[in-house]
């Protein structure tokens, strides 16, 4: 029987520590990521119930993200602690996927979020929005009446709106103003009611002192949705581009874990490399 020289034996110590250490921390990370899942899960079913969350944009990709990380993060808990090589290449399939999808989110969310902001009002502490400055595809989605038709109903229920109608004169120009309260629980502030004959903001003749009338049909208040929206997408994506770098260095991690499986499964998992001079090991190159 050849017994082992002492640089194999090194190369055995070292190969089971790297071993060791890679699988360790895959497990951590899935576990970290585990647990991270069930706050972004608990949010989205949150903004899905909450009478009070008018921003359903969100709640489908929150939703869907959070139960992605769920599974995969599982899989790869399972795969990185109990040895169990199909369950790591799952995993990483996965999460290759879920790296493209997220990347692709975020560019997206940029994409249609540089468009929009708010107008300066002079003397007033709040902003005004216009619906034709935010991006073509946010202007399609708002305006579909079914849609619109929610979003004026869950704004309604919030009571948004309860205490702006009570300002006086004075508190109009002091107070500041959520885009929703700026956009849809008054007229813009354009308007002149003392029977001028020029052509005013079509969002004037929409305006009804009814506090279930309001601005709710107003261009203006679609305009105050879309700008919460394009806010929260803005957080929304610079969560994803430190998941995305986060993502990345579990992958990699994932990929050593992953080979180190499947050399403990061979009958070589230390030492040389046993090559076949024509036809190398699937996953040597790799």
């Amino acid at each position: 029987m050849k017994h082992e020289t002492h640089t194999e034996q090194l190369n055995k110590k070292k190969i089971l520590k790297m071993y060791r250490f890679s699988n360790t921390v895959i497990g951590l990370l899935n576990l970290f990521t585990l647990l991270a899942s069930i706050p972004i899960i608990g949010a989205g079913l949150w903004m899905a119930r909450s009478s009070t969350t008018c921003e359903s944009f969100l709640q489908t990709p929150l939703l869907v993200v959070g139960f992605i990380i769920l599974i995969i993060s599982l899989t790869g808990f399972i795969g990185a602690c109990f040895h169990v090589a199909w369950a790591l290449w799952v995993y990483l399939l996965v999460m290759i996927f879920l790296i493209g999808a997220l990347m692709s989110l975020t560019i997206f969310g940029f994409v249609v979020t540089t468009q929009g902001g708010g107008v300066e009002v002079p003397g007033r502490m709040y902003k005004e929005y216009r619906l034709d400055s935010y991006s073509p595809w946010l202007r399609k989605r708002i305006e579909d009446p079914h849609y619109w038709m929610t979003v004026k109903t869950c704004i309604l229920g919030s009571k948004t709106c309860a205490k702006v109608v009570f300002w006086t004169p004075v508190d109009y120009l002091t107070k500041d103003m959520s885009p929703i309260q700026s956009g849809c629980c008054k007229p813009p502030s354009s308007c002149n009611y003392m029977g001028t004959t020029l052509v005013q903001n079509p969002d004037c003749y929409l305006w009804r002192n009814d506090p279930n009338g309001l601005c709710y049909d107003c261009d203006s208040c679609k305009a105050g949705v879309l700008e919460e929206v394009r806010r929260d997408w803005h957080k929304l994506s610079a969560l994803n581009v430190v998941m995305l770098v986060f993502l990345i260095g579990i992958y990699s991690i994932g990929c050593c874990a992953f080979r180190n499986t499947k050399r403990a499964e061979t009958g070589y998992p230390y030492g040389k490399n046993r090559i076949i001079k024509v036809h190398p090991r699937w996953d040597f190159h790799w």
